[in-house]
Parts: structure tokens; C-alpha cells; sequence
């Protein structure tokens, strides 16, 4: 699915006015008829609705609610905020026929003093602005968000389109923003709605489809997408009736330290769940006896040290050709002991495909940044946001943050996977795509080594570095998904993640 900008929106709109043709107060009503339809789903007529109204289109979509809550039988009142001396067209028009209907159901605002009084448990509708608003919102408007925002605590607060004062486009993290428990949007994701930043503004978002033209949303170009399972099944490769063990590659993957191995083990065993033909363990000696007893499927080699390794590379004897490696995973519980260090230097020197790398690889080359040249063109780097700013400089906000993420990733000519609710991956053509799979439950130990092997193993398969980022991260939160229904997201651990990786697969 495609983000669009906030010009974009408009754009749509005004094609599917054009070429469907309808009107653009039809093409409100049916915006309208789409909240709506929500509201009675998740709503009794018993409560009171309170809709405050902006005197644009976002507020003409308060007022056609407002209508058709009234039509149902619900008690709504259309709480008019006079913010500008002029209303746009289609506002007017939907007061008037609001007027019409049920006049009653109309209160004005002048000023901050007429704000009302609510009822317990009243729903609030925030119809104030949309994509329209350009820069933050002053004056008597701003104390009128923030009284909003103070009724949270005692009543149900809903946005339509987005969060007013929320910039579509751009960073709000100072300005005064109406916290929603729910937003309702239509059709596409904004790309506010994909931050960090603002995740208390936006609550839980709901995209309703409103009927904007397939042809405009099929042929307009975006850098932003977001991952569905219709992108995943056409990247998705089944197996083939002849194959066999050497078909899906053979990987490598260097992980674990003292005290670590688990992170080896964890990574290791995702890699076998996601289809690698084969795959050999690197490990420093102590991890020996628990990665073949942990992962028995898997080959295990290890390095010289006791507690680390050290040696990866061809030029030691007892190292393996790496030649032979479809695909290398490196990092998970990896440690940054000075000769890994030098190791990982030699390997990026030694090894020239695309390989993940991950966890405390990356810590290795946040200290000795001359590394990042030396990595593979088409390598996946997973970093946590940390890791993130390790790397690459710490920014001023989520959108920031955003651009120097496809900055470096274009520069690089690599795929940077910055973790989070809505991961993001930079691509190297500067494409972003964000994951839309997983959930919090996976805020836990492990789940980052079990990415890496999931990763490693699509890459070993024969997938593009692109394809192999976007299934993989999309597995890895689907597989998240089945487990926190199957037993909570407290319950939940980055072993169940691997236990859900079958049943992700065959969702595909």
C-alpha cells in the first residue's frame, strides 16, 4: 500500500471527483458514511457525541456525521468552532442541510469560554482540521486542543482524517497536537502516522476505504509504502517438487559469546525455521555443546577463543571457505571483545555478497566507523533505534531521523532496517517501506537474533537483498502476531516467535 502526501490526498480527491465522476460533497458524504458506519459498530446510541467542527472540510465531515448519527438516532451535537470568518463551500452546504434536519443539534464557539460542558462518558469527535493545516496551531485554537486533550481521561476522543494539529507531512513533536484514543483516516496511511513521536496523538488508527480512483492510486508514484499481505504473496517463492538441501543455500551465521549463546542459539534456530537448506554455526568454544544439543540441525564450527571469537576469516585453518556461503549472518550476542573487532574487518574484506548484520556487529562498526565503506553493497543492517543513533548521529525528531535513514542507505547502497512499531526500511533506490505486521509483545529479549536468522536464511534461499528484507521483517512480525493470540503479548517470548514462523508461511 502506498503513502501518499498531504498534496497527494488532495490530488486523489480531485481525480476521483473528476474522472468517476462525483461530486465533491458526495464524495464527503460517503468519507462520512465510512466513520459513521465505525461509530455504529462500536457504539450504543445511549452516549452523547459531541462533534467539534473546524469551519474547513475536515469540519463539513463533522457536520455529515453529525447528520447521519442524528438519522440513526443518536443524540450528536455539531460544536461549531469559528476559528475563521470564512467556511469552505462544501462546510456550508452541510450546515445548512444539518440546519435543516435537526437545528437543535448545532452549537457555535466564538471563544474558549464557550467551550461546553460534557457529560460523563460523552464521545468526542475531533473534526477541527485535516490535511490542510500547513503549521501549528495558535492562538485561542491551541487552548481549545488542549481542553480537548484535557477530556481524555473522561471520555472517548476520536479523530477524523488525523489528530488535528497532527502535519501530515512533517514533524509536530512541539506543537499542540489533539491526543486521540482512536483515528479514523481514509483510504491511505499518512506518513505521521508511522512515528514514533506520534503514537499518543494517533492512538489506534482505523483506514476506512472511501472509493478514491484506482487509477490515480495505481499510477502515481511515492517513495513510502506500507508492507500488506497482497506485496508479500508476490514475493513469496514456494518450493519447488525437485528440490532438494542445496537448492536453499548453505549460511553462515557468526553469533554468541559468553554468556550469549542463547542469542546463537535463537538465531540459529529461525534460520532453520525459515527454509535455509543449510546452515553452519560459528561460535566461540563454550557455545559448542549448547548449540548442538539447542539447534542439532544445525553444522557448528568453533573459533579458538573460549569466550569470543576472534578468527573468522579464510586465513586461519580452521575456518571454512567462505566461498561457499550463499549468505552471512553476523551479530546476535556477538560481543565487541578488540580481536571480534579486527575479525570483523578481515570478514567484510574477505566476503564481498550481501550479508545481515546485526546486534553487536553494528556496535563494532559505531566504534570504527570506517567500516560501514567496507560492508558488501546490498548488505541488511537491522538496527534498534540505539543502534541507530550509533551508527549515524542522533536527530532532532522521527522525520528527521526518516531522511537520514534513506540518506544512508542511498549513500551506502544498503538496506537499513531501523526496528520499531512500524519498522522502516531504507532502500537503496530511495524507496522506504514500513512493516506493517507485530505488535509489543515483541518488545522482548531475543526477538532481534530471531530477525537476523529469519533474514539470513531468505538471502541463503536466493532472494533479492529487497525481497528477502521486506518477507523477512514481515514474517517476523506475522509470526509475532499468531503468537500473542496464541498466548498474550506478556506471555510471549522470541521462541514462540520461531514456534509461529510455520504457521506464518502458511498464511502465505
Amino acid at each position: 500500500m502506498k503513502i501518499f502526501t498531504a498534496t497527494q490526498i488532495r490530488e486523489a480527491d480531485a481525480y476521483t471527483i473528476q474522472h468517476e465522476p462525483v461530486s465533491s460533497l458526495q464524495l464527503m458524504e460517503r468519507a462520512a458514511n465510512a466513520c459513521a458506519q465505525w461509530l455504529f459498530r462500536h457504539f450504543e446510541a445511549d452516549r452523547p457525541f459531541y462533534i467539534f467542527c473546524g469551519m474547513g472540510n475536515n469540519g463539513g465531515d463533522g457536520l455529515v456525521i453529525t447528520r447521519l448519527l442524528h438519522d440513526k438516532g443518536y443524540n450528536a451535537t455539531a460544536c461549531i468552532i469559528h476559528h475563521s470568518t470564512k467556511a469552505s463551500p462544501d462546510h456550508t452546504a452541510n450546515r445548512e442541510a444539518l440546519e435543516q434536519q435537526y437545528p437543535q443539534s448545532i452549537y457555535d464557539i466564538h471563544a474558549l469560554a464557550d467551550f461546553p460542558t460534557l457529560p460523563a462518558g460523552s464521545i468526542v469527535i475531533d473534526a477541527l482540521f485535516g490535511t490542510g493545516l500547513r503549521s501549528a496551531v495558535e492562538g485561542w485554537m491551541a487552548g481549545l486542543i488542549h481542553r480537548i486533550n484535557d477530556l481524555q481521561a473522561r471520555h472517548t476522543v476520536i479523530a477524523i482524517d488525523l489528530p488535528s494539529g497532527l502535519l501530515a507531512d512533517a514533524s509536530s513533536a512541539r506543537m499542540p497536537v489533539v491526543n486521540a484514543h482512536h483515528t479514523l483516516s481514509f483510504e491511505v496511511y499518512k506518513l505521521a502516522f508511522m512515528m514514533p513521536e506520534n503514537a499518543a496523538r494517533v492512538g489506534q488508527l482505523h483506514i476506512l476505504p472511501i472509493g478514491l480512483h484506482p487509477d490515480y492510486m495505481a499510477r502515481t508514484p511515492t517513495r513510502f509504502h506500507v508492507t500488506d499481505a497482497h506485496m508479500m504473496r508476490t514475493i513469496y517463492q514456494p518450493r519447488q517438487p525437485f528440490a532438494h538441501k542445496g537448492t536453499y543455500g548453505h549460511a553462515l551465521l557468526i553469533a554468541g559469546s559468553y554468556g550469549k549463546i542463547g542469542a546463537a542459539v535463537l538465531s540459529a534456530k529461525a534460520c532453520l525455521h525459515s527454509g535455509v537448506g543449510l546452515l553452519t554455526c560459528y561460535v566461540p568454544q563454550c557455545g559448542y555443546q549448547i548449540m548442538q544439543i539447542s539447534a542439532p540441525a544445525a553444522m557448528c564450527i568453533t573459533d579458538p577463543q573460549e569466550t569470543h571469537s576472534s578468527h573468522f576469516h579464510e586465513t586461519q585453518p580452521h575456518t571454512p571457505a567462505l566461498h561457499q556461503f550463499r549468505a552471512i549472518g553476523i551479530g546476535p550476542g556477538l560481543g565487541t571483545a578488540t580481536p571480534t573487532a579486527k575479525a570483523l574487518e578481515l570478514l567484510l574484506d574477505q566476503y564481498r555478497q550481501p550479508m545481515v548484520i546485526d546486534a553487536d556487529a553494528l556496535n563494532i562498526i559505531a566504534a570504527y566507523p570506517f567500516l560501514l565503506s567496507r560492508i558488501p553493497h546490498g548488505s541488511v543492517l537491522t538496527p534498534h533505534p540505539k543502534e541507530f543513533e550509533r551508527l549515524f548521529g542522533s536527530t532532532e525528531n522521527d522525520f528527521a531521523r526518516l531522511e537520514l535513514l534513506s540518506e544512508q542507505a542511498i549513500n551506502l547502497q544498503l538496506y537499513l532496517l531501523l526496528k520499531g512499531r512500524f519498522t522502516a526500511i531504507a532502500c537503496p533506490d530511495g524507496s522506504v517501506y514500513f512493516n506493517s505486521t507485530g505488535n509489543p509483545g515483541m518488545a522482548t529479549g531475543g526477538s532481534g537474533d530471531v530477525l537476523t536468522g529469519i533474514l539470513t536464511a531468505l538471502l541463503a534461499q536466493g532472494y533479492a537483498p529487497k525481497a528477502a528484507v521486506l518477507l523477512g521483517a514481515y514474517l517476523h512480525g506475522l509470526a509475532g502476531d499468531i503468537a500473542a493470540a496464541r498466548m498474550s503479548q506478556e506471555a510471549m517470548t522470541a521462541e514462540s516467535i520461531i514456534d509461529c514462523l510455520g504457521p506464518a508461511f502458511l498464511q502465505l
